[in-house]
């Protein structure tokens, strides 16, 4: 019974993971390939919790761009970023967005793009 407390106790810290959302995202052929802008929303509380990050992913998860966020964006919700020069492979219609905090990782979201 004791070990079935410890499991409860601990447990729910998983189960309200603070993911950042995405809101939305755009994608446009360039001369360097494709650039993406993503918009983001978290709760960022500061430097001890802040979404810092997402990626473009294919269909079978291989990244294919990263977005570094350097700050928390506690007064600014949500916000858009945006990366150039992303490589993506011929015959790809479809990529999707990843977003990642400092404290969780990353989400479990997948936010489809359409490269039609």
């Amino acid at each position: 019974m004791r070990h079935a407390f410890l499991t409860l106790l601990f447990f729910p810290c998983t189960a309200f993971a603070d993911d950042a959302v995405i809101e939305a995202a755009e994608a446009r052929a360039t001369g360097s390939g494709w650039s993406f802008s993503v918009t983001l929303s978290h709760g960022d509380t500061g430097w001890d919790d802040y979404a810092d990050g997402w990626r473009v992913v294919d269909a079978d998860g291989a990244e294919l761009g990263l977005r570094v966020l350097y700050h928390p964006h506690v007064d600014e919700q949500p916000f858009t970023r945006s990366l150039g020069g992303v490589s993506i492979p011929e015959g790809t219609e479809t990529v999707f967005i990843e977003a990642r905090t400092n404290t969780d990782g990353w989400g479990a979201a997948r936010f489809p793009v359409s490269l039609k």
